[in-house]
């Protein structure tokens, strides 16, 4: 099939252009460091193209996107955090796998909502204490790092737990972002065979659909990295918070 029939075999209408457009355009801005957005791109492009569908398609331009991400901020990744989570987040992602086609999207998406929303109100008392001290025990590690990987596979919803973790560690914005950038590029790499060969929702025709899209995330990624130029460390933080609240309520009423 030649490459302009396969994009016109999705059938997709202007308006859904500009909506997956800006989907991507906010992927981009997002792996530059504007946390937080991630669950309103979810919303968009599961909108456009159905729920598990979606998931196959946004996880390449999530790669790609993690690609300049880790390019721009690789000298800031905090490795020691990296290795702690990475091992929960495959079994997270493993278990995701197995359960996938069967754990009903509504029930996922509100225990989703309850523990976002919980864990940015936990955030907010901390941060009005003024408090200082840094959880390093290795259950709150795997904790993390098992919802991490299970969210990030069912439904690439895995940023407000990453975003959660990293503020509780207290990270400087930039070091947030290159661990960050890191850990997701690594997962999401081991996430894609699974899409491929078990999920099969990544193929030839999602792959020519993601290369149009590349230039856009190219833009917002360095739209996004000027933005964050602008953030002091202080208000990164009440941003990312505020935010994801707001994305765990979006996904609570969805």
């Amino acid at each position: 099939m030649a490459y302009l029939d396969i994009l016109q075999s999705y059938h997709l209408s202007v308006l859904q252009w500009i909506a997956i457009g800006m989907a991507i355009f906010l992927l981009g801005l997002a792996k530059a460091g504007v946390k937080g957005i991630g669950i309103i791109i979810v919303v968009i492009l599961a909108f456009v193209f159905g729920e598990k569908e979606s998931t196959g398609i946004l996880l390449p331009m999530l790669i790609s996107a993690d690609v300049l991400a880790v390019i721009y901020y690789h000298r800031h990744a905090q490795w020691k955090y990296i290795f702690k989570l990475l091992p929960m987040m495959i079994v997270g992602v493993l278990v995701g796998v197995w359960l996938g086609n069967d754990i009903s999207e509504v029930i996922f998406k509100r225990l989703m909502a309850i523990i976002i929303i919980g864990s940015v109100i936990l955030m907010f008392l901390s941060e009005n204490r003024k408090s200082t001290k840094v959880p390093n025990n290795k259950l709150f590690s795997w904790i993390a790092g098992f919802l991490t990987g299970f969210t990030t596979m069912i439904g690439n919803l895995a940023g407000p737990v990453a975003n959660i973790y990293f503020l509780t560690l207290r990270f400087p914005k930039n070091e947030f972002i290159g661990t960050a950038a890191w850990l997701f590029f690594i997962i999401n790499l081991f996430k894609l065979p699974f899409h491929f060969f078990v999920w099969k929702t990544v193929s030839l025709e999602t792959l020519v659909l993601n290369s149009v899209l590349v230039p856009i995330v190219i833009l917002g990624f360095f739209v996004g990295v000027t933005i964050v130029k602008l953030i002091s460390n202080l208000n990164y933080r009440r941003f990312i918070l505020i935010v994801t609240a707001i994305g765990g309520v979006i996904l609570l009423l969805r």
